[in-house]
């Protein structure tokens, strides 16, 4: 019997949506979603007419983190060592390479409960908008565990040290509001708002150059790593190659050419295209 699908997939004029449908379980992951958000992405991250990928739940929820009994539990029941390490890699790779590598911009519309593992959406995401509402937390302290794969990562990248590790001790929850002012937020607003906000942001991105804003994220999340010295000759490259990849007819000095004839103010908004 064929698995359902677990991701609602919906394309309007270049904005892609991707929703994570499995209500009855806060639409916590388990190995078919990972499947197929994995194959969602793969097909997608190579399609020139994504410009933007939003990234949100179906209810009440965002996503519940990873499904504990079939995640978990269940493997080990089953003591299925090859099928789980499968998944494992799967679960991983999706978010932690091709999500946060993803060529388009990212926004992740957190319109509800996200726990655990869907801190590594949440931190792979370009922006992340969350509903004022939603409920955040790191729940593994309460069943004798850590924040495990890369979520310790993500929040040691996203939040201030004291805040994460408290969350990460406690087991306590927080609201979006509380998320923005931690960092693991961009924006919070009403629920009643919310996607209508995160479409706003979609269409301000979609306005932009799709290779300029494909290198802005590549200088941003790998210079990260590197010391100064490094960083300044990889964002040099990266400059060069987003102007060869362009063209001369519309990279960053004809951009600078119509500054200078008054045509437009970088510092304003893009040129009107």
């Amino acid at each position: 019997m064929a698995e359902r699908p677990l991701i609602r997939y919906e394309n309007v004029d270049g904005i892609v949506t991707l929703t994570i449908d499995r209500p009855e379980k806060r639409n916590a992951m388990n190995p078919e979603m990972h499947r197929q958000m994995h194959q969602a992405l793969s097909t997608l991250r190579f399609d020139p007419e994504v410009r933007v990928l939003v990234i949100t739940g179906v209810g009440e929820s965002f996503c519940a983190g990873q499904d504990l009994k079939e995640y978990f539990y269940d493997f080990d029941q089953r003591q299925a060592k090859i099928e789980r390490e499968q998944i494992r890699a799967i679960s991983n790779d999706w978010r932690n390479h091709i999500l946060r590598l993803f060529p388009a911009p990212t926004i992740a519309a957190v319109n509800g409960w996200c726990f655990g593992g869907a801190f590594s959406i949440v931190c792979a995401c370009d922006i992340a908008i969350a509903a004022e509402e939603a409920t955040f937390g790191l729940s593994e302290i309460n069943f004798r565990s850590i924040p495990g794969g890369m979520v310790t990562k993500n929040i040691t990248e996203m939040l201030r040290p004291r805040e994460g590790l408290y969350y990460a001790l406690t087991g306590k929850t927080f609201d979006g509001k509380r998320a923005v002012e931690i960092g693991l937020a961009t924006l919070a607003v009403p629920k009643a708002r919310l996607m209508a906000e995160v479409y706003e942001h979609a269409e301000l991105l979609k306005g932009k150059d799709a290779i300029a804003l494909r290198q802005v994220k590549e200088t941003f999340k790998i210079s990260a790593r590197m010391d100064y010295e490094e960083a300044y000759n990889y964002a040099t490259a990266k400059a060069a190659e987003t102007n060869y990849q362009q063209g001369r007819s519309g990279n960053m000095y004809s951009e600078i050419g119509g500054f200078v004839k008054g045509e437009f103010k970088p510092g304003l908004g893009h040129k009107p295209q």
